[in-house]
């Protein structure tokens, strides 16, 4: 597995878990430290990229979420399932904030589609 692929995925189980367990912003960190031990060993290099991935999801976590919810009116926020609210915000994070010179935007949208 390509090691952006697994470092999109630890942001994203982290993600999830941050938002399944409903826990404050700065619980994260300790979220993400540990699935980047138990998950990414050897992926040191792509630490940074999964920090930035989850830190600018929860930065932008209020725009991304109503641009969802005005995609989406038929279903509310907090009816999306706990994955694909997290592939979602992560994704639209990339397309909208994220480097485009780092992460095209077709590269964005396969991997929030893969």
């Amino acid at each position: 597995m390509a090691s952006r692929h697994l470092a999109r995925s630890i942001a994203m189980q982290s993600l999830f878990e941050w938002d399944f367990r409903e826990k404050p912003a700065d619980a994260l960190a300790s979220i993400v430290a540990r699935n980047k031990q138990e998950f990414g060993p050897g992926l040191d290099e792509e630490y940074e990229f999964i920090t930035r991935l989850v830190e600018g999801v929860i930065q932008h976590r209020e725009r991304i979420d109503e641009i969802i919810a005005q995609a989406a009116p038929a279903w509310p926020i907090e009816q999306i399932t706990g994955v694909d609210r997290a592939v979602l915000r992560l994704g639209l994070y990339e397309l909208l904030f994220g480097n485009h010179d780092e992460v095209p935007p077709k590269v964005a949208i396969n991997e929030a589609i893969e």
